[in-house]
């Protein structure tokens, strides 16, 4: 609604969606989903802030200190790229090396510990503070989610805005 209703005002809006299919009972239907959900961003147009902050829906700009911020180029590149081929793409939470995380299923399921990336390749890290040791096992991303409470381990990482029926936009660069 908000992507839609900034476009009817003239800006270039930029929406990235993935395919999901969403199974029922009896049914089931392929949809397209926000890759980051609560999101829109928008180029350029910062001049006209009071026809931005007036679109329905809209809570608040991304930025620092209450002044909008540009999301690097290359980054929003880098999303468009990928929503545009033909891999499958869909959202995932945001990790960081050193943050504390929990593997979501497996034989793992449940255990906590640090990822940190070795090679090519991302590894759990458990530690056993009494012993002052330390084991790790490689991990895929995918089977692991951030840990919902710190353990002084590690710190956290906020993992953004939460969910609503409000939108936060943010503006993209100029294309070169």
């Amino acid at each position: 609604m908000v992507a839609e209703t900034l476009l009817g005002k003239g800006f270039e809006v930029f929406l990235p969606e993935y395919r999901a299919v969403h199974r029922w009972k009896d049914r089931r239907k392929e949809l397209m989903l926000p890759l980051f959900p609560n999101y829109v961003f928008i180029k350029g147009g910062l001049d006209r802030m009071l026809h931005i902050v007036t679109t329905p829906g809209l809570h608040s700009l991304v930025g620092c200190g209450g002044r909008p911020e540009s999301i690097p180029q290359e980054d929003m590149d880098a999303v468009r790229r990928l929503v545009q081929s033909s891999f499958v793409v869909e959202p995932h939470p945001f990790l960081k090396c050193g943050e504390c995380v929990r593997v979501k299923y497996g034989p793992l399921e449940g255990i906590e510990g640090v990822l940190i990336r070795k090679s090519n390749s991302n590894r759990l890290v458990l530690s056993v503070d009494m012993l002052q040791k330390s084991v790790a096992v490689e991990v895929d991303v995918s089977m692991v989610e951030p840990a919902s409470k710190p353990s002084g381990k590690a710190p956290m990482t906020a993992l953004g805005w939460a969910t609503g029926e409000r939108c936060q936009v943010g503006s993209m660069p100029a294309y070169q």
